[in-house]
């Protein structure tokens, strides 16, 4: 009776369930942690640990579907609106870059560096930053495994897995924390606002509360040095398509070697070439979704995480879980440090500078309902929630932007290189 068909049907049940959970307690609980936690509990007992790779959705999900899952990001991003908030920018830089130092500075002689090189770039952002390191350290692990290297091949294992454990958890920490700092930004600010100190800021329209994306990226008609395609010829496979050569570009120069530091992560590439492409008109603004393809490509892809759950055992997880709290724990607090830092030169708020360096914790769409909770919880009418909203909410989605979509892929990209070398 099992087939590949009914290990699909398993597949979409334990991420259906990881999303209904997630709906109830308004994104407070993970849906991430959940599908992994049941898919865990299933390698444990009854499920086959070739459900991933026997449902096929391995190998799509670990080679072309990452590569156009990144360079679609690159069709969302609208240059402009991160200009106007180049202030969030520079914070959430600095955030991320206090939360590396102080994790590569403290952690390595205490949990290894291993464990903190796979580990902080699932911290800093998203799935593309989980999936990069989990797939360097694998090779890492075979490499030493090939060449009799039997504790090397094993701490690499160990390292592949706790780049997905980190990506599944590390919203526990962002969550309430982030919810603090906007309540307290949000009484603040109500506070001068019911004062007449300040004047109703509208609610920043430019950014879509469903999905996440910039409205201008996709709503302005600017000319571009590729025409437009005519909607009738504009097909599904013609978008892809077009991702795909921004892939294939992508993996190209990701063989590329330069002096000095070697080569770029092709994940890196596949951001870059995603962002040019669209400006010039090649790509299509928003392009898995206008093709009708994010949700499978995405699917495929966390599928593809949760499989490398296949190698942790109970012991293996209680192994990693002091040092993943110690990577949280002080990661957080190096980017607090910077945040404080920066928001004082900047003369901005630090609980909202906070608050959206935060975002690479989480990312998208806990941000936008983390927001939208607390002004409605804080405001006693729809007026004073326009306020509010025009106060927090832009700079809460180009931080998880910032953060998530843009510079974790970097740093995975980088961090990567750690991997090659060693292995």
């Amino acid at each position: 009776m099992y087939n590949f068909a009914l290990a699909f049907v398993i597949c979409a049940i334990l991420y259906l369930l990881g999303d209904v959970v997630s709906n109830l307690t308004k994104a407070w609980v993970p849906s991430v942690f959940v599908t992994a936690v049941l898919i865990l509990i299933g390698y444990w007992t009854i499920i086959p640990k070739t459900l991933v790779s026997d449902s096929v959705l391995i190998p799509f999900g670990s080679t072309i579907g990452i590569y156009l899952l990144i360079s679609h990001m690159g069709t969302v991003i609208s240059i402009a609106q991160l200009v106007e908030q180049w202030k969030t920018i520079v914070i959430c830089l600095a955030g991320l870059a206090g939360m590396c130092a102080l994790s590569l500075l403290v952690l390595p002689n205490i949990i290894g560096m291993d464990l903190v090189m796979s580990g902080l770039p699932p911290l800093t952002g998203g799935i593309v930053a989980a999936t990069t390191m989990q797939s360097a350290a694998n090779v890492a692990s075979e490499a030493a495994a090939a060449a009799g290297d039997t504790v090397a091949a094993a701490n690499f294992a160990e390292a592949a897995v706790f780049a997905i454990v980190m990506y599944c958890v590390q919203g526990f920490a962002g969550y309430p924390l982030t919810a603090v700092c906007l309540q307290l930004e949000g009484k603040a600010y109500l506070k001068k606002y019911r004062a007449g100190e300040i004047k109703v800021e509208k609610a920043d329209k430019d950014v879509d509360a469903e999905s996440g994306n910039f409205k201008a990226a996709t709503a302005q008609k600017k000319k571009k040095l590729i025409p437009e395609v005519p909607a009738h010829w504009n097909s599904a496979i013609l978008i892809l398509g077009k991702l795909g050569v921004c892939a294939w570009l992508a993996t190209q120069f990701g063989t590329i070697q330069f002096p000095g530091i070697g080569a770029i992560s092709g994940a890196v590439w596949a951001l870059v070439f995603g962002v040019i492409l669209t400006t010039i008109g090649f790509l299509d603004e928003n392009a898995l979704n206008k093709a009708n393809s994010y949700g499978i490509v995405m699917f495929a892809l966390m599928m593809y995480v949760f499989d490398g759950l296949k190698d942790c055992t109970p012991e293996m997880l209680v192994q990693i879980i002091g040092p993943m709290l110690l990577l949280v724990v002080v990661g957080v607090l190096g980017m607090a440090i910077l945040v404080f830092v920066f928001s004082k030169i900047l003369k901005t708020s630090f609980m909202l500078s906070f608050a959206t360096a935060l975002t690479a914790l989480y990312g998208f769409p806990p941000n936008a309902i983390i927001t939208e909770n607390t002004c409605k919880a804080l405001a006693s009418n729809d007026e004073e929630k326009e306020a509010l909203m025009g106060h927090m909410f832009a700079p809460m989605i180009v931080g998880g932007f910032t953060t998530v979509t843009i510079t974790s892929v970097i740093i995975a990209g980088l961090f990567a290189g750690y991997f090659t070398y060693v292995g």
